[in-house]
């Protein structure tokens, strides 16, 4: 079965669909037989009635009456009759054996193995009782299928078998004749139930469809809640979601607000500490790593819940970042470059995504020799950004544990080991995830995907 909900349907709608119109078809061609076939019946009960004429009550045959009435009882090629009485047989020459499909209870069952010629064995030998005539089934030799009447008229000197005969081809062709017309109205009829299912399963799904489409502008930033007018089915549903966004909404209000409490509470004694110990590089150096670890979970608390409802344009973001971080490296000469497009925007507060690419750039460009790279695209709902530089690079077995808080592969610069966490952790309570490769021409490439905004706020 298909994994889409609209998959499922169409398989199940056209599976039974299929069925229907095969079991229409087998009813109606089976109807069909069972009129062609009391037509016919009806015929060779006439021809019947014909030869029942020329009996008389002693059991003797009107033959030149028969012979009077020759072309109504072989009206076309195959058609055949016999009377069997106490004369012997007259009929058709090559009438062939015949098999009653529902014999009279009274009589014997017939010896079921055929006889020396090796043709089926004769029917039973009706029962004088039984009034009207009885159906039959034969093949002549020639395997040609033929249907039959056959009714026993009681006269004084015994019974007489009346038979009339014709080939089952009678049946077949009106019904092959009514088959094409018919297969193509059922054909007909399948194509405008599948198209009817279709539009069904288009209108049903609809509302799902606007409800994702809700869902993912929340997560964009463009809406706060779905909306509930909504089918009977999925109202719980929007109540829900709705219950949910305003939940997450009230839990990430309190977690930016304890963050800005604890921050401001922070701020001074840490200042303070770090003026009382401007003397001595090496406590200074401790002040400022706690400083960093401070500013590393208060980023984290921010957005620790993961609902996200603002939006920021990325391409201002990144140019006033890289023109800061440019002028602290001015001395080294390195040079930031950018590569996206000016429509882009990402589901975060624009000091979320400070931390993120401002982590991300500083790095690059404390490790880089000449130059930076900063490159966006987006990719369905997200923002791929990506940050490059010409530096020596971080080896593969090295670049989990480079993204771990305090981690320092490189002991030798001033940085406390927080930057890629940060940026790590951010993205990845964003819904996304931080990337280290190889840069092309060597260095390390960092890419964070990022939720991305239909539009910025």
């Amino acid at each position: 079965m298909p994994r889409s909900i609209h998959g499922r349907m169409i398989v199940i709608s056209g599976t039974a669909i299929l069925a229907a119109l095969l079991i229409a078809g087998w009813a109606l061609t089976s109807a069909l037989e069972g009129i062609v076939t009391r037509g016919l019946d009806q015929r060779l009960d006439s021809e019947i009635a014909v030869l029942a004429a020329a009996i008389g009550p002693d059991g003797r045959v009107d033959r030149a009456r028969i012979a009077d009435r020759r072309g109504l009882l072989e009206p076309e090629p195959g058609w055949r009759w016999r009377i069997v009485g106490p004369d012997g047989t007259l009929g058709s020459g090559d009438f062939p054996p015949l098999v009653a499909p529902h014999p009279p209870g009274p009589s014997p069952d017939p010896d079921p193995h055929p006889d020396k010629a090796g043709r089926p064995p004769a029917p039973p030998p009706p029962d004088p009782a039984i009034q009207g005539p009885r159906p039959a089934e034969g093949r002549t030799e020639q395997g040609v299928r033929v249907h039959a009447r056959q009714i026993a008229i009681p006269s004084s000197r015994g019974p007489v078998t009346i038979t009339a005969a014709a080939p089952r081809a009678v049946v077949a062709r009106p019904i092959r004749a009514a088959l094409v017309p018919l297969l193509a109205m059922l054909a007909g009829l399948g194509v405008l139930l599948a198209a009817a299912s279709l539009i069904q399963l288009r209108l049903g799904l609809r509302p799902l469809r606007r409800l994702r489409d809700q869902v993912a502008a929340i997560r964009g930033g463009t809406l706060s809640q779905v909306d509930e007018d909504q089918p009977a089915e999925l109202r719980p549903l929007a109540a829900e979601l709705n219950a949910m966004a305003a939940d997450s909404e009230r839990a990430l209000a309190t977690a930016r607000a304890s963050a800005a409490n604890l921050a401001h509470a922070l701020k001074t004694p840490v200042a303070t500490l770090a003026l009382d110990l401007a003397g001595d590089p090496p406590r200074a150096a401790q002040v400022a790593r706690i400083d960093a670890t401070i500013r590393h979970h208060l980023a984290r608390a921010r957005v620790q819940n993961g609902a996200v409802r603002a939006a920021t344009a990325l391409a201002p973001a990144i140019r006033d970042l890289t023109h800061a971080i440019g002028r602290l490296h001015a001395d080294r000469g390195i040079a930031l470059s950018t590569d996206m497009a000016d429509d882009l925007a990402v589901a975060m507060d624009a000091q979320d995504l400070d931390e993120v690419a401002g982590n991300l750039i500083d790095n690059a460009a404390r490790h880089a020799r000449t130059r930076v790279l900063i490159a966006a695209r987006a990719e369905e709902r997200q923002i791929r950004l990506t940050v490059s530089d010409d530096g020596p690079g971080i080896d593969e077995a090295d670049r989990i544990r480079a993204t771990q808080a305090g981690a320092r592969l490189d002991e030798r610069g001033d940085g406390h080991g927080f930057g890629l966490s940060i940026a790590r952790e951010l993205a990845e309570l964003h819904g996304g995830r931080l990337l280290l490769d190889e840069a092309a021409g060597g260095g390390l490439a960092a890419t964070v995907l990022l939720p991305r905004a239909a539009r910025t706020a």
